[in-house]
């Protein structure tokens, strides 16, 4: 069963996403405990291929206190882990269709290791996220209505 650490509710807010990947980050010293504890930060975090490698950008986790000088800088670039295929891939839909890759989630796999899924995106428009949040209200509304007749 997979732990979820922290989430990015503002892609799901403010991206229409489609294709999802499941990437490996690469941590140094005290940040896998901080992570633990779940010190994360999702705000304004993007993903970019640069010289065959896919970075994490702009992604804050806060320095574990016990490591003391040993902390690494909170929001430095991570790489993350996938197959060059899969980066090549991913590559090619950024390039050409000018999408973006935004980080959802970040969890704990059934092994224990921090994985971090991240899904291609578009930019919704003002209008699109006001039918996305009508359509929310009235599914709600909805559930409400129901549960209530169900009394």
């Amino acid at each position: 069963m997979a732990e979820t650490i922290a989430t990015n509710k503002k892609a799901f807010r403010d991206y229409a996403l489609t294709d999802r990947w499941e990437c490996g980050i690469e941590l140094k010293g005290g940040e896998v405990k901080s992570v633990r504890a779940g010190h994360v930060n999702f705000k304004d975090s993007f993903a970019r291929v640069s010289e065959g490698q896919l970075f994490l950008y702009n992604l804050q986790i806060e320095p574990y206190r016990q490591a003391s000088y040993l902390n690494e800088e909170p929001e430095r670039p991570r790489r993350l882990l996938l197959h060059k295929q899969e980066i090549k891939k991913i590559f090619g839909y950024t390039t050409q269709r000018g999408l973006i890759l935004v980080p959802t989630k970040m969890y704990f796999n059934n092994r224990g290791f921090v994985k971090v899924e991240i899904a291609l995106g578009t930019g919704k428009k003002s209008y699109d996220k006001r039918e996305a949040i009508k359509k929310k209200d009235l599914q709600r509304d909805l559930s409400r209505r129901v549960k209530k007749s169900r009394r």
